[in-house]
């Protein structure tokens, strides 16, 4: 879930800047169904919303601690991409994640998000899957997350200068683009930085100087 405190009312329309499904602006979210729960001793009441996108038809949960109040947390979240994956990387992506209404475009940005991924770790020669091959055989990324990359279309130059038998892009193949691009972010710089973020915070403490 993403929370979202203060910021949107648990109305029969949810007003979300994006479907967290589908990635279209404004969607119209209508309520479909609700109701209220609570823990186990009556406790933590809670009033849920389920609402559906009339574009895509995705199915988006929120709640709230009042009837009539702020949303507490949805589901899916629309996701909030990590700081230490490099600005033009994770910009590309973010406007992938956008874009997933329309394919074609969201698969190039994905593909983008995975190339400047590849050049801020200094694999700048050669096409974009020679380069995955290259890390992989570095060891950089795992001979598994290479075979991955394969399987998904991440060609940015299919959707522009591709034969006219090649199939364009569905909304599968940009949600898979999408997945890897994720992933290899977060084993290339997410992972690396927060395991160094941790050997920092545990590090012991030098003992106080007696006085």
């Amino acid at each position: 879930m993403a929370r979202v405190d203060g910021l949107i009312r648990l109305d029969p329309q949810l007003a979300l800047d994006r479907c967290p499904h589908c990635g279209v602006d404004c969607p119209s979210l209508k309520g479909v169904w609700e109701t209220e729960t609570t823990a186990y001793n009556g406790a933590y009441k809670r009033y849920w919303i389920v609402y559906e996108c009339s574009r895509c038809g995705g199915l988006i949960t929120a709640f709230s601690e009042h009837s009539t109040g702020y949303v507490k947390e949805i589901f899916p979240g629309a996701g909030v991409l990590e700081d230490s994956i490099p600005d033009r990387a994770r910009s590309y992506l973010q406007q992938a994640i956008d874009s997933l209404h329309s394919p074609a475009g969201a698969v190039m940005l994905a593909a983008s998000s995975v190339d400047a991924m590849l050049k801020a770790k200094n694999y700048k020669d050669g096409s974009l899957y020679s380069r995955i091959e290259k890390a992989a055989d570095d060891h950089l990324i795992t001979s598994e997350m290479a075979k991955w990359a394969h399987q998904v279309r991440l060609d940015a130059n299919d959707p522009r200068h591709a034969d006219e038998a090649a199939p364009l892009p569905e909304t599968t193949d940009a949600e898979r683009s999408i997945h890897f691009a994720q992933a290899l972010g977060m084993f290339l710089f997410t992972l690396p930085a927060k395991v160094t973020r941790g050997i920092k915070e545990s590090a012991p403490k030098p003992p106080k100087a007696k006085t």
